[in-house]
């Protein structure tokens, strides 16, 4: 093992980066906080400046991805589909299968110039969660009780808000759950605890992980309705789907289906990623201009219904041939996720280290134990909450809700 594979194994150093993400996290909500007076100024500008804040924080994830594993991600598309990349606004379906499958989306949208303008239909609950739900604010995502009655009106009018938004949104719309999330394209404690909590929050808001038993129920609630049965997917739930492109049509140009695999039958995790564990990810591109998607809601899930058909043709093909059809794309990585973390370290680390120095120096008996105790706690916390980005971990929300449709 060489040095630096060393270094990425150690928990100081998963630490360290954590202190980064959190800390950095609470100094951009407070400059967004302090943008709110350009509002009622300049929205456009308001919004193009949060836009640049949010980068500055999610990049930060996208940077382990990148640069910290060295995951690979490869598209399988067509040249006129990957020319339009980052030039139009779309909706984007994913299926959510995977720990990382948010991430690696998240890779797509860095290295086409749209990550900062992320968007996200969210549960009401995290507006009030530090870094996720304040930066989301800022952004002017729909925050939702998770009950369409009630949420319906909320989401429309949130949607047809964006109708004007000055930066490209690729807007990730997952379907396997209740809600069709909207991602255009996800920590009070300074420590590694929460930027382990506030990651698992994010694949949350993803939308609901395809796990067997939430596949079952999903399964006899289709043969209940006479639905087409689907092998790899969750049963696409087609009512956030549907108002979603009726709310942005005139602003969303396509739709663009992908679907995510893992060569060698891999199944990465968070933790994998920050201990620098290396992935190889394919993902299939399917670009569909919105025009072509109905526009009476009926018909509208129906074409949904059928996507997600052809959608599992594809993963059967990937587990039998280990490809996806079309051509390989393999977009570089940009610096500038790179840069973004290294100019935060600089700022962060250096103070703490001093301070680090400045109380063994001291030689306090009871400030040593104190700044003991602190990272006592913080490795205690890393070790109770490994397992919580596991699948098997993950929300009952998809069973709970699926048993309501039987």
């Amino acid at each position: 093992m060489g040095f630096i594979a060393f270094l990425k194994t150690q928990f100081i150093v998963h630490l360290l980066i954590g202190f980064v993400f959190v800390v950095s996290g609470l100094i951009i909500n407070f400059i967004q906080l302090c943008t709110l007076v350009l509002w009622p100024i300049n929205k456009q500008f308001y919004r193009r400046v949060n836009c640049r804040l949010a980068y500055s924080l999610w990049s930060q994830l996208v940077m382990l991805l990148e640069w910290w594993s060295g995951t690979e991600c490869t598209l399988f598309s067509d040249e006129a589909t990957v020319n339009t990349f980052g030039k139009e606004h779309v909706i984007i379906i994913l299926n959510h299968n995977f720990e990382i499958d948010f991430l690696c989306g998240w890779t797509m949208t860095e290295r086409f110039g749209v990550l900062g303008s992320s968007k996200v239909l969210a549960k009401k609950e995290l507006l009030y969660v530090p870094l996720i739900g304040w930066t989301w604010y800022f952004l002017e995502i729909v925050f939702c009780k998770r009950k369409w009655e009630e949420d319906r009106d909320t989401v429309i009018e949130g949607l047809k808000r964006l109708a004007d938004y000055p930066e490209y949104m690729w807007s990730s719309g997952n379907v396997e759950d209740g809600k069709g999330k909207i991602d255009s394209s996800a920590l009070s404690e300074v420590s590694v605890r929460g930027f382990h909590s506030q990651t698992d929050a994010l694949q949350d808001e993803q939308g609901t992980r395809f796990t067997e038993t939430k596949h079952r129920i999903s399964m006899e609630v289709a043969e209940s309705k006479g639905l087409p049965k689907l092998k790899y997917h969750l049963l696409p739930r087609t009512k956030g789907f549907t108002t979603a492109v009726q709310c942005l049509r005139g602003t969303v140009s396509a739709v663009y289906d992908v679907t995510l695999n893992f060569r060698g039958n891999k199944n990465p995790s968070l933790l994998g990623i920050l201990y620098g564990k290396k992935y190889e990810a394919d993902m299939c591109v399917r670009r569909f201009p919105l025009e072509d998607i109905p526009q009476d809601e009926k018909e509208a899930a129906n074409w949904l219904h059928k996507l997600y058909q052809e959608k599992d043709a594809l993963q059967e093909m990937y587990n039998q041939e280990g490809t996806f059809p079309g051509q390989q794309f393999k977009p570089p990585r940009r610096p500038w996720t790179l840069l973004n973390f290294l100019f935060w370290a600089t700022i962060l680390l250096s103070p703490l280290f001093t301070f680090g120095f400045g109380v063994f120096a001291s030689g306090s008996p009871l400030l040593i134990l104190a700044f003991l105790g602190f990272v006592g706690a913080a490795s205690f916390g890393v070790r109770r909450l490994i397992g919580v980005t596991e699948i098997e971990k993950g929300s009952s929300y998809g069973n709970q809700e699926f048993k309501k449709k039987e």
